[in-house]
């Protein structure tokens, strides 16, 4: 079903935006989890260990939320409304990342109930400012249609970030702040098994949908 979609490559520039991100960023991610499971002094890192479900849920959302969104909200081939949405929705997420990582770093006072308050709102903006921005007249065929698909999937894993923001509050009794804050669920501790479990699953999903937008980008189911 997939190759009847007909799919035109993106732009030249939207392409190579998202191979360099999925090349640096992995990188990235690959050498701050490698940093945070490092025994330093007789434990982890500041923040704790992290487990390898965590570290690729945290590459799905750099990559989606960071790169896809804004790389596909600017082609030409991107349509109103999905657009509007798509460069709001990542905006919003860049400077929430800013933020976020200011307060764990530098103030070390990042609670989870910011993460969850900001995923409220960019569960209910999101479908909003693409209704206000014309939405009956974009669904169509083609990248209309594609990227119709990446708010809806945008919009459910602001949904799994959110479950997984509350579930992580309650299993480490919001001790998330100062130089014990605990940030990321780790591989060995037996209280986050059931969560990481979930997350693994969830990242199957989400990867899956990933890797058909960025197929599609290159032209390969056109």
């Amino acid at each position: 079903m997939l190759p009847s979609l007909q799919l035109p490559p993106l732009a030249l520039s939207t392409r190579l935006g998202l191979a360099a991100s999925i090349v640096l960023v992995g990188l990235m991610v690959w050498r701050f989890s490698a940093q945070q499971n490092a025994p330093r002094g007789g434990g982890a890192k500041m923040g704790g260990g992290m487990s390898r479900a965590k570290a690729l849920w945290l590459l799905f959302t750099l990559l989606f939320w960071f790169f896809l969104c804004p790389l596909l909200a600017l082609d030409p081939l991107c349509p109103s409304p999905w657009r509007e949405a798509l460069l709001w929705f990542a905006a919003s997420m860049w400077a929430r990342g800013l933020i976020e990582l200011y307060m764990l770093y530098k103030t070390k006072s990042w609670r989870p109930r910011y993460g969850i308050a900001h995923d409220v709102l960019c569960l209910a903006l999101l479908p909003a400012v693409a209704a206000w921005a014309g939405l009956p007249a974009a669904l169509g065929a083609g990248w209309a249609r594609m990227s119709a698909a990446v708010v809806a999937v945008a919009w459910c894993s602001l949904c799994v970030e959110l479950l997984y923001a509350a579930w992580f509050n309650q299993l480490v009794a919001g001790k998330t702040t100062g130089d014990e804050g605990i940030w990321f669920a780790d591989q060995e501790s037996a209280r986050f098994r059931r969560v990481n479990r979930v997350t693994a699953l969830n990242n199957l999903w989400l990867y899956a949908f990933y890797a058909v937008v960025v197929a599609a980008a290159f032209g390969l189911l056109e």
